[in-house]
């Protein structure tokens, strides 16, 4: 990854990252699959760029049919259904930036919304099943787990925003948002279909896999501040 300068305050602060690890590797693997999906829906893109569908109505309309989705499906117990409506809405993630690339409209603004959906799509997952095992689902522990996944979901991308607004490099992580939805939606629609423990697996692993993912960006945040020519 090239050096970046970025400037924090008045001064002028080099950061470089090493050799990738394990964790860069992953980020690396992320963003490939990402361009690749990219390439793949680029035809539907320009159909709806051409209609005049714009990104920022793609990025909204995901997240409320995924929200919406969690709130009807998973706040009801109906695992198997809402997983597969939460993952369909989800999966606009991934179209509305090839719908602004077809565009040519590409803004910072369309940035910030795409990752704030993202958000909030998290956080009604997780918020709702929460409110499932609180209630009819008679489950505090996995209440607890839910909840715990929210706020280390929410932490995991605070720490890098901040990190990465003072000139930080911050990309670590073994359990970013791709992972994170893969692990909680596999595990929840197999419990939908009858299979035991899968759900509380994943939840708990997720539970684990966050916390240490928001412990490698700050202990990556805090070697860059240590000394910010560190390789």
């Amino acid at each position: 990854m090239p050096d970046r300068y970025l400037r924090a305050g008045r001064k002028r602060r080099r950061y470089r990252v090493a050799n990738p690890g394990p964790c860069e590797r992953n980020v690396m693997l992320n963003v490939f699959a990402r361009d690749s999906v990219s390439k793949a829906v680029k035809p539907l893109a320009g159909w709806l760029v051409r209609v005049g569908v714009t990104a920022d109505l793609v990025t909204v309309v995901g997240t409320v049919g995924a929200v919406g989705g969690s709130l009807a499906c998973y706040a009801r117990g109906a695992f198997f259904t809402g997983t597969l409506v939460i993952w369909f809405f989800v999966m606009l993630d991934m179209v509305d930036g090839a719908v602004a690339r077809a565009s040519g409209r590409i803004s910072p603004f369309g940035a910030v919304l795409d990752s704030t959906g993202d958000r909030i799509a998290d956080a009604a997952v997780f918020g709702a099943l929460a409110w499932w095992f609180f209630g009819a689902g008679h489950s505090r522990p996995m209440a607890l787990a839910s909840l715990l996944c929210l706020v280390f979901g929410a932490l995991t991308s605070y720490v890098r925003a901040r990190a990465e607004g003072l000139g930080m490099v911050c990309t670590v992580g073994i359990a970013e948002r791709a992972e994170r939805l893969i692990i909680v939606l596999l595990g929840t629609g197999l419990d939908g279909l009858g299979v035991p423990y899968v759900q509380a697996v994943a939840v708990w692993l997720l539970v684990g896999l966050s916390a240490i993912t928001v412990g490698q960006r700050l202990a990556a945040a805090y070697r860059q501040s240590a000394d910010p020519e560190r390789s």
